[in-house]
């Protein structure tokens, strides 16, 4: 058993089971996000929280239901960072920044969450695979609805409504993988990260709105 893991002093008294819930939520995620959902151990988490191993499979379940109750916590709380962060009040290019500030915010802020969700949900692989597909799913659908927004504002709502998903799917597949870079480079603040995602993605989505789209100049044999 690891020996870095914080320690909590002495067992918790009595508290209400909302509050004891997040408390051995907050640990399990530190310790999944440590070593992994196959490799953390209960006794850790127990520890961490400070709580007893039975209390735990009182309240959230054994290992498996309690890392799903882990994931499903941490996606919501992610979506809902990107959700509140975009303004209604501005155009969809300053939406989807301001989406992809709150959600470079949420990374930084919740680091241990991200690595949860982006990697060890993923390689856990079955129910909890599928969640993160979900969320990812719902993350192109915003972005796809502003995609389209902007193709609608210049009169092009066809050409949007046809490529806005893939190209959404694309973006938002682009966010994951940068926030995954920031991980080993957290100097870089949020928004320059959202900046550069915006100059690689958005300028290409103006143009195709405004049916500037790239083609090969030769056929393919």
């Amino acid at each position: 058993m690891a020996q870095d893991v914080q320690r909590s002093p002495e067992r918790a008294k009595r508290l209400p089971r909302a509050v004891r819930e997040k408390q051995i939520l907050d640990a399990a995620v530190e310790v999944f996000s440590r070593y992994g959902y196959h490799l953390a151990s209960m006794d850790e988490i127990s520890d961490v929280a400070g709580v007893s191993k039975p209390m735990i499979y009182s309240y959230l379940g054994a290992k498996e239901e309690l890392f799903g109750h882990c994931v499903r916590r941490e996606s919501s709380r992610l979506l809902a960072a990107v959700r509140e962060g975009i303004r209604v009040d501005v155009p969809p290019d300053m939406q989807l920044w301001h989406g992809l500030r709150s959600f470079y915010g949420f990374v930084a802020a919740y680091r241990e969450s991200w690595i949860v969700l982006h990697r060890h949900a993923l390689t856990a692989g079955g129910p909890f695979a599928e969640e993160i597909v979900a969320l990812r799913g719902r993350a192109v659908a915003l972005v796809r609805d502003l995609v389209v927004s902007a193709g609608t504002e210049r009169g092009l709502a066809s050409q949007a409504e046809s490529s806005g998903e893939g190209m959404a799917a694309a973006l938002v597949g682009a966010a994951e993988s940068l926030a995954d870079w920031w991980l080993d480079h957290p100097d870089v603040p949020d928004g320059v990260l959202a900046s550069w995602l915006m100059n690689l993605t958005w300028l290409g989505f103006n143009d195709l709105v405004e049916g500037d789209v790239w083609r090969p100049t030769e056929q393919p044999k």
